[in-house]
């Protein structure tokens, strides 16, 4: 291999090690309720496409003040696993992740407690601090299970 090639593969490397990094921030942001550090995963023009979603938030800050509104209470587990991630470019790429979670909110709260399981499809984006951010991500899912409201301690 010469080096131009190996140079390239290691640029790749890097980069699917750096999306998968970004995505883990992205579970654990949610889970704990880091809203400052989760609105830093995006770029501005961002898309999504939660077909769940009772908001339909276009757009990164209808996106971040929905996420904040449905996990302000109650507790959640987001898991991510084995993605497929390719980068189109150096500065592109796209990535499918099987996921799973369970959110349990209160008996008081509008939002329903579920179970489920599917897949993120995104695109990612290098920006110009030379950090990957999602720029448009879909949610769609196998299975999910409505589960009952549990009253929460404090």
């Amino acid at each position: 291999m010469t080096v131009e090639p190996l140079e390239q593969a290691v640029r790749r490397l890097v980069a699917i090690e750096d999306i998968r990094q970004l995505k883990a921030r992205y579970f654990r942001c949610v889970d704990f309720r880091l809203w400052d550090e989760f609105a830093d995963l995006f770029t501005e023009d961002l898309q999504v496409d939660f077909a769940e979603s009772t908001s339909s938030p276009r757009g990164k800050q209808e996106f971040l003040a929905s996420v904040a509104r449905h996990f302000e209470t109650g507790y959640s587990v987001h898991h991510g696993h084995v993605p497929e991630i390719d980068v189109t470019d150096d500065s592109t790429a796209t990535a499918i992740w099987p996921m799973y979670d369970r959110v349990e909110s209160p008996s008081d709260s509008g939002y329903v407690s579920h179970e489920g399981w599917g897949h993120y499809t995104e695109t990612y984006r290098r920006c110009d601090d030379g950090r990957w951010r999602i720029c448009r991500s879909r949610l769609t899912r196998i299975e999910r299970h409505e589960l009952p409201k549990q009253e929460m301690s404090s």
